[in-house]
């Protein structure tokens, strides 16, 4: 009885992990896109509110390196008790607060490194929907010795784009915009991602859950 308590006690929990959502945030904090980081509040916000309790939420940096866990600025798995849950919440609203008033811009852009710490922390919650946000400009600049010219494992990860900047040479040829977004969308459905994503209306964060 012992044993079969414990295989429907663990089928149990295989099951509510199998219905949780993990979300990934990834805020770029590179260069001139470093002024666009007060604005990921929003989305913070808007996920605090959404998340249920047994969702994993983390909001992590993109610099010049960002395939590092020194990079997630906050991180937690909402507990079933509604008031542990609001505390969880109102400190990671706090921490990234925290954070965001204190960016400063580095002087590159690994994207590709921070979508790879994501679909890690991801794939460790065990959750059966995983989300990566990257909120940046989605242009990419490595330096000299940082090496990304490689595939990466998105599988079954839906990925969406928020608040893609134009940057002054897009204004001049928007087939540069256009070209980067398309190469993105390339990448990532060619690593196994479930979905691919560009909203740039902040009023519209409910259409990143749409299919949820």
């Amino acid at each position: 009885m012992l044993i079969a308590g414990l295989t429907v006690a663990a089928a149990g929990c295989v099951d509510s992990r199998s219905q949780a959502h993990a979300v990934y945030v990834l805020v770029d904090t590179s260069g001139t896109y470093a002024n666009e980081a007060g604005k990921a509040q929003l989305i913070i916000n808007y996920l605090l509110g959404t998340l249920q309790p047994g969702d994993s939420l983390a909001v992590a940096r993109v610099k010049s390196r960002s395939f590092s866990e020194k990079d997630i600025v906050a991180k937690a798995t909402f507990d079933a008790r509604p008031t542990q849950a609001n505390a969880q919440k109102r400190a990671f609203r706090d921490q990234v607060s925290a954070f965001l008033k204190t960016v400063q811009g580095s002087a590159y852009t690994d994207i590709t490194g921070g979508l790879i710490q994501g679909a890690d922390f991801l794939n460790e919650t065990g959750a059966g929907k995983k989300t990566i946000l990257i909120f940046s400009d989605m242009q990419e600049d490595l330096d000299k010795v940082t090496v990304r010219n490689f595939p990466i494992n998105l599988k079954n990860i839906r990925v969406v784009a928020v608040n893609v900047t134009k940057l002054n040479t897009d204004n001049i040829d928007p087939r540069r915009y256009l070209g980067r977004l398309e190469a993105w969308q390339k990448r990532v459905q060619a690593a196994g991602a479930s979905e691919w994503k560009v909203i740039n209306d902040l009023e519209r964060l409910d259409a990143i859950f749409a299919k949820s």
